[in-house]
């Protein structure tokens, strides 16, 4: 109980960003928000907001770079490479045969349709399996676990998806810092209901009071809308800073996905593999860094799967790259948590 009152962290209006001007390079609509202080215990407001239209309106002619920044290979060969690659890994721990990634962000970040389009590569057709939700608030409620299958649903590969409720998704509703730490520390048991004026303890209907190295997450994946960067909450970039400062005490890394990026650029939106040509979806990762207090070298722009009935190769390339992305630095939790030579293991 007593470790619950060493976490807070606020979202409030007044709260210092870094320096970082969220007004600067694009005129923003007419915005009410709420905004308060979260602490441990989910007391106070979290960050509400009446916004009903998109920030962003695409200009006429958007800005191409004559070269990729970054160098992608765009072919069906590169897809099953990647895909072969994701479905062979298996963590550098012998304890351990899944590497847990914990997918954390504000509301309609994306989080579980990263899911859903991951497994629908896999499945070899565009799926629905984590429920996804349209409104302002949180569709999920809940830790849910979901092993990624091949396409007859057999066969889990070395990868878990973890997905939770959004942060600031309304008065008294958003995850708390106590919480999200608990999850990462494999405290929580698979199914817990979150709510704020509840929050995980000893006494929590399954709570794992000794965590194994695989109850435990192995990478967290920040996920954020491109379309909502610029319009984030000031006091999001002191929450996310303060986040990322906690999980690093634990030893876990941290990687982020930059989603919708289908919605900021006309030119990506009509051929995903233009993504790495575009200057403003360029410029979108560096806020997004800002936000995050994260190099944008642990940045990837993603798309997921919305509307679409078919199957993308551009598309699958780039969710495959961003997984890829991801279980790179999960192994590196794996490697620094198994000492060399000595067969010891590390309690984190």
């Amino acid at each position: 109980m007593e470790e619950r009152n060493k976490y807070t962290f606020g979202l409030s209006s007044s709260s210092s960003s870094g320096g970082f001007s969220f007004g600067q390079a694009l005129a923003q609509p007419a915005i009410s928000r709420t905004a308060g202080t979260i602490d441990d215990l989910g007391t106070g407001t979290t960050v509400t907001s009446t916004d009903t239209k998109p920030w962003f309106k695409q200009p006429a002619a958007q800005p191409q770079l004559k070269s990729h920044w970054r160098d992608v290979e765009w072919t069906e060969e590169q897809k099953t490479s990647l895909m072969k690659t994701v479905s062979s890994y298996k963590p550098s721990c012998e304890e351990v045969t899944q590497a847990r990634i914990l997918l954390l962000g504000p509301v309609s970040s994306g989080k579980s349709s990263f899911i859903s389009s991951v497994q629908s590569v896999f499945s070899g057709r565009v799926t629905n399996r984590a429920m996804v939700g349209s409104s302002s608030t949180s569709f999920t409620k809940k830790l849910q676990s979901f092993k990624i299958r091949d396409q007859k649903g057999e066969d889990p590969n070395g990868l878990v998806l973890c997905d939770v409720m959004g942060l600031g998704d309304g008065e008294m509703t958003g995850l708390t810092l106590h919480d999200v730490l608990s999850v990462i520390k494999g405290h929580v048991p698979e199914g817990h209901k979150f709510s704020p004026d509840q929050p995980v303890r000893s006494e929590t209907v399954g709570y794992v009071k000794r965590p194994s190295l695989k109850d435990k997450i192995h990478c967290v994946a920040f996920v954020l809308n491109a379309s909502k960067v610029l319009t984030y909450p000031k006091g999001l970039s002191t929450t996310f800073q303060q986040l990322r400062e906690h999980i690093s005490d634990l030893g876990v890394h941290q990687v982020a996905l930059l989603t919708h990026i289908d919605q900021i650029c006309k030119d990506t939106a009509k051929d995903v593999s233009q993504v790495y040509k575009s200057l403003l979806i360029r410029e979108t990762m560096n806020k997004a860094g800002a936000l995050l207090g994260m190099s944008t070298s642990y940045i990837v722009p993603v798309k997921n799967y919305s509307s679409e009935l078919d199957l993308d190769v551009n598309t699958d390339v780039l969710l495959l790259s961003a997984v890829d992305h991801i279980l790179q630095y999960a192994d590196l939790y794996f490697q620094d948590s198994t000492p060399q030579h000595t067969g010891l293991k590390l309690d984190l």
